[in-house]
């Protein structure tokens, strides 16, 4: 169960309990959970249990959850920088949010209290929150609208591009077969 025996990358479960996060061959996990239930990690101590073992690693499990926490609390917190008289005040506040998710999910002993100060301010500002949301959705509706047009427009140019390079290669041949036909006295 240490990291003398380590394989492969793809061989490799980890221990997703957090504070611990170790990785196992595959061997060892399957050794000792014959033996019993659970057995304690041999670096650290932690119980590991068949249930807590992943394929990802810490890192992976730690990112979901910033990931996931960060979308729930930015849905409510969802000022932009022209809610605020200043910088320093827009600032100040992203600090704000940014420590709440950090708290929430390193497990600090403040955890609770920022997911309670969340869905508070959810409460309370529910109306506004809505309404950010949707101005949200239409500017980035607007940002796609503008995509599609400049898509389009592209499209247009290149088949412009296209036919001009077919009526110029057109012309071309058309002034090289009349150029031979002048030499060779046909015309």
């Amino acid at each position: 169960g240490d990291s003398s025996n380590l394989t492969s990358q793809q061989s490799l479960q980890t221990n997703a309990t957090v504070g611990c996060g170790h990785q196992f061959c595959n061997n060892c996990i399957e050794r000792e959970l014959s033996r019993r239930r659970e057995f304690p990690c041999p670096i650290c101590e932690t119980p590991v249990k068949k249930v807590s073992l992943s394929t990802r690693t810490l890192d992976d499990v730690l990112c979901e959850k910033d990931t996931s926490w960060r979308r729930r609390v930015m849905k409510v917190f969802n000022k932009t920088e022209k809610d605020f008289a200043s910088l320093l005040e827009y600032n100040n506040y992203l600090e704000e949010v940014e420590d709440m998710i950090y708290s929430i999910v390193n497990e600090e002993p403040s955890a609770e209290e920022c997911k309670a100060k969340i869905k508070a301010y959810e409460e309370a500002h529910r109306a506004e929150i809505v309404i950010r949301q949707s101005q949200r959705a239409d500017e980035e509706r607007a940002i796609q609208d503008q995509i599609a047009k400049e898509q389009r427009d592209a499209e247009r140019r290149r088949r412009d591009a296209e036919e001009d390079a077919k009526a110029i290669a057109l012309a071309k041949s058309r002034f090289k077969q009349e150029s031979v036909e002048v030499l060779l006295g046909e015309r």
